[in-house]
C-alpha cells in the first residue's frame, strides 16, 4: 500500500453536523412564519359567552393565518431537504 492510503486509514473521521448555517437560517425563517400565523389566529373571543362575535370569521383568522402556517411548514421541509454541500456548476 502507498503511504497516502495508510494515512487515510489511520485518521479518524472528522465529525460533521448534519445541517449547516443555511439550513438553520431557513428553519428559523419557517419557525418565525409559523409563529406569526399562530399569533394572528389567536384572540378575538367574546367576554360574554351568550353573545356571538362575528370577528372570529374575518379574513385574518380564516385565510391569512392558516396560509402563513402552511407556508412556514413548507419552508421547514425545504430547510431539512436543502443540501448545503452541493456545488454550483458555473
Amino acid at each position: 500500500m502507498s503511504q497516502k492510503q495508510k494515512n487515510k486509514q489511520n485518521q479518524a473521521p472528522k465529525p460533521e453536523f448534519i445541517f449547516q448555517r443555511r439550513n438553520y437560517l431557513f428553519m428559523f425563517i419557517g419557525l418565525a412564519c409559523m409563529a406569526l400565523g399562530f399569533i394572528l389566529m389567536s384572540g378575538g373571543g367574546s367576554d360574554d359567552p351568550n353573545v356571538f362575535n362575528p370577528d372570529i370569521y374575518n379574513f385574518r383568522r380564516i385565510r391569512l393565518a392558516p396560509t402563513l402556517v402552511l407556508i412556514g411548514l413548507g419552508i421547514e421541509i425545504y430547510a431539512i431537504l436543502l443540501n448545503p454541500h452541493k456545488k454550483k456548476n458555473d
